[in-house]
């Protein structure tokens, strides 16, 4: 089973823009230097020369590597941009240093780099970046005019300062600009992906309730039935109704009514804070128990332990949030068919942890540690119910936590106690 992050996903895409930018730099090193050699003398040309074939050999390898095997974290990639700033600085060692008028050519890593890995490799590329430069100012091949050139050396470094600033501008907006307007529409689109997710998961938990309340219809339904038979029996019989007895059956008639009623009550409620995504403050122990009917509907024979007791700590829940659960509950039930295992404590801590335990195969290493952090595309689909479980957990002040081992995997849904004074949210 293959399994791709979304990250590495955006690697994969990027890779193609990041060969790009290799490929610029190569080209405006050697043109560079084509042009320099007719104005001054580079001690060190045929060096620098096959360090740019070695840095264009290297950047097809990493574009091959990105393609055919993304990197699940975005330590290689931040290791291939320090890889681009020291290829990028020997080639101006060997070219005249810090005076070699393309040494601006060592921002275009560090700009892709704040795009594309998070914010500690970002800091530490900028780092290596100006670590670079410094050691430019310090150690560099130096270069000399031609005899006939030397009153223009000053005014070729002026126009090469030029011609870096507008090569690298548009180098920043082709590759950076790509790579930017890229993320943004696939933020959008997850965006409108988990919207349509909530308004499913609404949908979803709203059938349920409909279920669950036609279930607890069906008892007092069949006693009114039962009821009414009797009553009709006892007012047809020969010798008279027995009025005692009928008081009696109409005042269970009017209790099971009065059932239904609270029932169809609870339906409504029910379908309103789906509509609005309001919280509601309950024990843990009821909040479960509903769970528990929920999933026996869902999963008649599903051979599901619930561990009582459960605390009674108060949790603030929503209709999205037994979907989230429902997830999880499905997700373990397709890896481990025999046997799931539902617990909760109290932390002591003012958190409360629902433990969804299986004895299956276990998720792969991609989620050990932070499950449903991101997009993972399986063959069985348990990978976007993860992400959207968490996602909803987590807008609830919670957090979705996974131990694997050999006999199984065990989801922790660790959840913030509620004021028991809370109210809609």
């Amino acid at each position: 089973m293959e399994w791709l992050t979304h990250s590495q996903a955006g690697f994969r895409q990027s890779a193609r823009y990041l060969l790009w930018m290799r490929v610029a730099i190569i080209a405006i090193a050697l043109v560079a230097m084509a042009i320099a050699e007719t104005m001054v003398a580079l001690p060190y040309r045929g060096e620098a020369v096959l360090l740019c074939l070695a840095y264009g050999v290297l950047s097809v390898l990493a574009w091959l590597w990105f393609m055919r095997r993304p990197p699940a974290a975005p330590v290689p990639v931040s290791a291939t941009f320090l890889a681009d700033l020291a290829l990028i600085g020997g080639w101006l060692y060997l070219t005249g240093g810090y005076t070699n008028p393309l040494v601006s050519l060592l921002l275009l890593p560090i700009a892709v780099a704040i795009i594309l890995v998070p914010v500690r490799h970002s800091l530490v590329i900028t780092l290596a970046g100006i670590a670079v430069y410094t050691a430019l100012m310090l150690w560099h091949a130096p270069i000399g005019a031609q005899d006939h050139h030397h009153g223009n050396l000053a005014q070729l470094h002026l126009v090469g300062m030029w011609a870096t600033f507008a090569l690298t501008a548009v180098i920043l907006l082709l590759v950076a600009g790509t790579l930017a307007r890229r993320l943004r529409r696939q933020q959008s689109q997850l965006a409108r992906f988990r919207e349509n997710r909530l308004r499913d998961e609404q949908i979803i938990a709203l059938g349920l309730s409909a279920a669950a309340v036609a279930h607890r219809l069906g008892t007092p339904l069949n006693t009114l039935t039962l009821l009414l038979e009797e009553v009709r029996a006892q007012l047809t019989a020969p010798t008279g109704p027995d009025r005692e007895a009928v008081r009696d059956d109409l005042d269970t008639m009017e209790q099971q009514l009065r059932l239904c009623s609270e029932h169809l009550q609870h339906l409504t409620r029910a379908a309103v804070e789906a509509k609005g995504a309001r919280r509601e403050v309950l024990p843990v122990a009821h909040w479960l128990a509903r769970l528990r009917e929920s999933a026996t509907l869902l999963w008649p024979s599903g051979p599901i332990q619930w561990r009582l007791p459960f605390p009674d700590t108060p949790v603030a829940v929503d209709a999205t949030l037994d979907q989230a659960v429902l997830n999880l509950l499905a997700n373990a039930l397709t890896a481990s068919p025999a046997w799931v295992g539902v617990s909760a404590r109290d932390t002591g801590d003012g958190r409360v942890e629902v433990v969804v335990e299986d004895q299956g195969d276990g998720l792969e290493a991609a989620l050990q540690g932070a499950p449903g952090e991101e997009v993972v595309d399986s063959q069985s689909g348990l990978g976007v119910g993860l992400f959207l479980s968490n996602a909803t957990i987590q807008r609830l002040g919670g957090h979705l936590k996974a131990r694997t081992n050999d006999q199984g995997t065990t989801m922790v849904i660790d959840l913030p106690r509620a004021k028991t004074t809370e109210g809609e949210s």
